[in-house]
Protein backbone atom coordinates (compact mmCIF):
# COMPACT_ATOMS: atom_id res chain seq x y z
CA UNK A 1 0.00 0.00 0.00
CA UNK A 2 1.31 3.41 -0.95
CA UNK A 3 -0.14 6.69 0.33
CA UNK A 4 1.18 10.18 -0.42
CA UNK A 5 -0.25 13.24 1.30
CA UNK A 6 0.80 16.88 1.02
CA UNK A 7 -1.20 19.10 3.31
CA UNK A 8 -1.11 22.74 4.40
CA UNK A 9 -2.17 23.07 8.03
CA UNK A 10 -5.24 25.27 8.44
CA UNK A 11 -5.82 27.69 11.35
CA UNK A 12 -8.42 25.25 12.68
CA UNK A 13 -5.87 22.41 12.70
CA UNK A 14 -3.11 24.42 14.38
CA UNK A 15 -2.18 22.99 17.76
CA UNK A 16 -2.81 19.39 16.76
CA UNK A 17 0.06 16.97 16.96
CA UNK A 18 1.45 15.78 13.63
CA UNK A 19 0.77 12.07 14.16
CA UNK A 20 -2.91 12.63 14.97
CA UNK A 21 -3.53 14.88 11.98
CA UNK A 22 -1.76 12.52 9.56
CA UNK A 23 -3.73 9.61 10.96
CA UNK A 24 -6.95 11.50 10.26
CA UNK A 25 -5.88 12.50 6.75
CA UNK A 26 -4.57 9.08 5.75
CA UNK A 27 -7.01 6.87 7.64
CA UNK A 28 -4.01 4.91 8.90
CA UNK A 29 -3.68 3.85 12.56
CA UNK A 30 -1.68 6.34 14.60
CA UNK A 31 0.92 3.68 15.43
CA UNK A 32 1.68 3.22 11.72
CA UNK A 33 2.12 6.96 11.36
CA UNK A 34 4.53 7.00 14.30
CA UNK A 35 6.53 4.18 12.71
CA UNK A 36 6.64 6.05 9.39
CA UNK A 37 7.79 9.21 11.19
CA UNK A 38 10.57 7.37 13.01
CA UNK A 39 11.79 6.02 9.66
CA UNK A 40 11.86 9.43 8.00
CA UNK A 41 8.75 9.25 5.79
CA UNK A 42 7.24 12.53 7.07
CA UNK A 43 8.51 15.97 6.04
CA UNK A 44 7.60 19.20 7.81
CA UNK A 45 8.26 22.47 6.01
CA UNK A 46 8.06 25.52 8.22
CA UNK A 47 10.94 27.89 7.58
CA UNK A 48 12.78 25.04 5.93
CA UNK A 49 12.05 21.39 5.27
CA UNK A 50 13.12 18.64 7.65
CA UNK A 51 12.23 15.05 8.42
CA UNK A 52 9.76 15.10 11.27
CA UNK A 53 10.24 12.23 13.71
CA UNK A 54 8.55 13.60 16.85
CA UNK A 55 4.95 12.39 16.83
CA UNK A 56 3.88 15.01 19.40
CA UNK A 57 5.14 17.98 17.33
CA UNK A 58 2.50 20.72 17.62
CA UNK A 59 1.61 22.10 14.22
CA UNK A 60 1.33 25.75 13.27
CA UNK A 61 -1.05 27.29 10.78
CA UNK A 62 0.62 27.32 7.36
CA UNK A 63 2.92 24.37 8.05
CA UNK A 64 3.38 22.11 5.04
CA UNK A 65 3.15 18.48 6.07
CA UNK A 66 4.04 15.61 3.72
CA UNK A 67 3.62 11.88 4.20
CA UNK A 68 5.18 9.40 1.77
CA UNK A 69 3.97 6.05 3.02
CA UNK A 70 4.97 2.78 1.36
CA UNK A 71 4.42 -0.25 3.58
CA UNK A 72 6.82 -2.35 1.48
CA UNK A 73 9.68 0.08 2.06
CA UNK A 74 8.82 0.70 5.71
CA UNK A 75 8.73 -3.04 6.46
CA UNK A 76 12.16 -3.60 4.87
CA UNK A 77 15.14 -3.89 7.20
CA UNK A 78 18.58 -2.53 6.22
CA UNK A 79 21.29 -5.07 5.32
CA UNK A 80 23.92 -5.91 7.92
CA UNK A 81 27.60 -5.24 7.42
CA UNK A 82 28.10 -1.50 7.89
CA UNK A 83 31.03 -0.60 10.12
CA UNK A 84 33.29 2.33 11.00
CA UNK A 85 36.97 2.24 10.00
CA UNK A 86 37.97 5.62 11.39
CA UNK A 87 36.40 8.37 13.46
CA UNK A 88 37.76 11.84 14.13
CA UNK A 89 36.18 15.08 15.31
CA UNK A 90 35.22 16.26 11.84
CA UNK A 91 34.41 13.09 9.93
CA UNK A 92 34.32 9.31 9.93
CA UNK A 93 35.01 6.62 7.34
CA UNK A 94 32.45 3.83 6.95
CA UNK A 95 32.08 0.62 4.99
CA UNK A 96 28.71 0.56 3.23
CA UNK A 97 27.43 -2.92 2.33
CA UNK A 98 25.66 -3.55 -0.95
CA UNK A 99 21.93 -2.94 -0.66
CA UNK A 100 22.26 -0.02 1.76
CA UNK A 101 21.51 3.40 0.28
CA UNK A 102 23.86 6.32 0.83
CA UNK A 103 21.02 8.63 1.85
CA UNK A 104 17.27 8.37 2.19
CA UNK A 105 14.43 9.30 -0.12
CA UNK A 106 11.12 10.99 0.53
CA UNK A 107 9.80 7.53 1.47
CA UNK A 108 12.22 7.27 4.40
CA UNK A 109 15.84 7.06 5.43
CA UNK A 110 16.00 3.97 7.64
CA UNK A 111 17.63 2.05 4.76
CA UNK A 112 20.44 4.59 4.38
CA UNK A 113 23.98 4.76 5.75
CA UNK A 114 23.56 8.44 6.64
CA UNK A 115 20.74 7.67 9.08
CA UNK A 116 22.57 4.65 10.49
CA UNK A 117 25.56 6.86 11.29
CA UNK A 118 23.32 9.50 12.87
CA UNK A 119 21.86 6.87 15.18
CA UNK A 120 25.31 5.48 16.01
CA UNK A 121 26.81 8.90 16.80
CA UNK A 122 23.69 10.47 18.27
CA UNK A 123 23.97 13.66 16.23
CA UNK A 124 23.30 15.08 12.77
CA UNK A 125 25.84 14.16 10.10
CA UNK A 126 26.35 15.27 6.51
CA UNK A 127 26.76 13.43 3.22
CA UNK A 128 29.66 14.56 1.01
CA UNK A 129 29.60 11.86 -1.69
CA UNK A 130 27.59 8.81 -2.67
CA UNK A 131 27.90 5.19 -3.68
CA UNK A 132 25.24 3.43 -5.73
CA UNK A 133 22.92 1.28 -3.65
CA UNK A 134 24.29 -1.89 -5.29
CA UNK A 135 27.94 -0.85 -4.72
CA UNK A 136 29.73 -1.67 -1.48
CA UNK A 137 32.76 0.08 -0.05
CA UNK A 138 34.16 3.12 1.70
CA UNK A 139 32.28 6.35 2.31
CA UNK A 140 33.18 9.58 4.09
CA UNK A 141 30.59 11.09 6.44
CA UNK A 142 31.11 14.63 7.79
CA UNK A 143 30.15 15.45 11.38
CA UNK A 144 29.63 19.19 10.91
CA UNK A 145 28.90 21.67 8.13
CA UNK A 146 32.41 23.11 8.09
CA UNK A 147 34.08 19.74 7.49
CA UNK A 148 31.36 18.80 5.00
CA UNK A 149 32.22 21.91 2.95
CA UNK A 150 35.96 21.12 3.07
CA UNK A 151 35.50 17.49 2.01
CA UNK A 152 33.01 18.44 -0.70
CA UNK A 153 35.55 20.91 -2.07
CA UNK A 154 38.19 18.16 -2.20
CA UNK A 155 35.82 15.96 -4.18
CA UNK A 156 34.93 18.79 -6.56
CA UNK A 157 38.61 19.53 -7.19
CA UNK A 158 39.34 15.79 -7.70
CA UNK A 159 41.75 15.88 -4.75
CA UNK A 160 40.43 12.69 -3.20
CA UNK A 161 41.84 9.50 -4.68
CA UNK A 162 39.08 6.91 -5.20
CA UNK A 163 40.02 3.32 -5.92
CA UNK A 164 37.64 0.48 -6.76
CA UNK A 165 37.88 -3.19 -7.54
CA UNK A 166 35.55 -4.59 -10.19
CA UNK A 167 34.95 -8.03 -11.60
CA UNK A 168 34.00 -7.72 -15.27
CA UNK A 169 32.98 -9.95 -18.13
CA UNK A 170 35.72 -11.06 -20.51
CA UNK A 171 39.44 -10.46 -20.69
CA UNK A 172 40.38 -6.78 -20.77
CA UNK A 173 43.64 -5.23 -21.93
CA UNK A 174 46.28 -5.16 -19.17
CA UNK A 175 45.50 -1.49 -18.59
CA UNK A 176 43.64 1.35 -20.18
CA UNK A 177 41.77 4.63 -19.80
CA UNK A 178 38.21 5.38 -20.81
CA UNK A 179 37.64 9.02 -21.72
CA UNK A 180 33.97 9.27 -22.60
CA UNK A 181 31.67 12.11 -21.57
CA UNK A 182 28.63 11.18 -19.49
CA UNK A 183 25.53 13.35 -19.43
CA UNK A 184 27.47 16.04 -21.29
CA UNK A 185 30.27 16.18 -18.72
CA UNK A 186 33.87 14.99 -18.93
CA UNK A 187 34.42 11.56 -17.40
CA UNK A 188 37.68 9.63 -17.18
CA UNK A 189 38.18 6.12 -15.78
CA UNK A 190 41.54 4.33 -15.51
CA UNK A 191 41.82 0.57 -15.02
CA UNK A 192 44.44 -2.11 -14.61
CA UNK A 193 43.83 -5.84 -14.88
CA UNK A 194 44.82 -7.68 -11.71
CA UNK A 195 43.90 -11.20 -12.82
CA UNK A 196 41.81 -13.24 -15.26
CA UNK A 197 39.69 -16.28 -14.43
CA UNK A 198 39.69 -18.51 -17.53
CA UNK A 199 36.96 -20.77 -16.20
CA UNK A 200 34.54 -17.92 -15.47
CA UNK A 201 35.84 -15.72 -18.32
CA UNK A 202 36.04 -12.77 -15.96
CA UNK A 203 38.71 -10.13 -15.20
CA UNK A 204 39.48 -8.57 -11.84
CA UNK A 205 40.26 -4.86 -12.24
CA UNK A 206 41.83 -2.10 -10.20
CA UNK A 207 39.90 1.05 -11.14
CA UNK A 208 40.63 4.71 -10.41
CA UNK A 209 38.43 7.71 -11.17
CA UNK A 210 39.44 11.19 -12.21
CA UNK A 211 35.81 12.29 -12.13
CA UNK A 212 32.73 11.14 -10.27
CA UNK A 213 29.75 10.95 -12.60
CA UNK A 214 26.60 8.94 -11.95
CA UNK A 215 27.28 5.23 -12.56
CA UNK A 216 30.58 6.21 -14.21
CA UNK A 217 32.45 2.94 -13.76
CA UNK A 218 29.44 0.84 -14.67
CA UNK A 219 28.67 2.85 -17.79
CA UNK A 220 32.28 3.10 -18.96
CA UNK A 221 33.11 -0.59 -18.56
CA UNK A 222 29.88 -1.63 -20.26
CA UNK A 223 30.69 0.77 -23.11
CA UNK A 224 33.97 -1.03 -23.87
CA UNK A 225 32.32 -4.45 -23.79
CA UNK A 226 33.39 -5.48 -20.28
CA UNK A 227 30.38 -4.81 -18.04
CA UNK A 228 30.63 -5.28 -14.28
CA UNK A 229 29.35 -8.70 -13.24
CA UNK A 230 25.98 -8.59 -11.55
CA UNK A 231 25.11 -5.13 -12.87
CA UNK A 232 21.30 -4.99 -13.05
CA UNK A 233 21.28 -2.05 -15.44
CA UNK A 234 24.26 -2.05 -17.80
CA UNK A 235 25.69 -4.76 -20.06
CA UNK A 236 24.71 -8.13 -21.46
CA UNK A 237 25.79 -11.59 -20.37
CA UNK A 238 26.93 -10.29 -16.99
CA UNK A 239 24.10 -11.35 -14.70
CA UNK A 240 24.79 -13.42 -11.60
CA UNK A 241 23.32 -14.34 -8.22
CA UNK A 242 25.98 -12.58 -6.17
CA UNK A 243 24.98 -9.02 -7.05
CA UNK A 244 27.08 -6.16 -8.39
CA UNK A 245 30.78 -6.99 -8.19
CA UNK A 246 32.03 -3.46 -7.58
CA UNK A 247 33.68 -2.32 -4.35
CA UNK A 248 35.07 1.09 -3.36
CA UNK A 249 38.26 -0.13 -1.71
CA UNK A 250 40.37 2.98 -1.05
CA UNK A 251 40.13 6.69 -0.23
CA UNK A 252 43.19 8.93 0.09
CA UNK A 253 43.27 12.70 0.72
CA UNK A 254 44.65 15.52 2.83
CA UNK A 255 42.80 15.34 6.16
CA UNK A 256 40.92 18.63 6.82
CA UNK A 257 41.53 18.18 10.57
CA UNK A 258 45.29 17.46 10.63
CA UNK A 259 46.26 18.68 7.13
CA UNK A 260 48.23 15.45 6.69
CA UNK A 261 47.85 12.80 3.98
CA UNK A 262 45.60 9.94 5.05
CA UNK A 263 44.66 6.70 3.34
CA UNK A 264 41.86 4.28 4.16
CA UNK A 265 41.37 0.89 2.58
CA UNK A 266 39.26 -2.21 3.05
CA UNK A 267 39.75 -5.84 2.07
CA UNK A 268 37.54 -7.26 -0.68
Amino acid sequence: MKIEIKHKVTPEQAGQDAASLLSQLSQLPKQRIKDAMSKGAVILKRKQGKRLRRATEKLLSGDLLSLHYDDRILSTTPPDGAYCLHQSKGYSVWFKPAGLMSQGTEFGDHLALLRLVELKLGSQVFLVHRLDRETSGLMLIAHNKSTAAKLSSLFEKHQIKKVYQATVLGITPESGSINQALDGKAAITHYQRLSFDHEKHQSQLHVELETGRLHQIRKHLAAIGHPVMGDPRYGEGNKNKEGLQLVATELAFICPDTHKQVKFSCNT
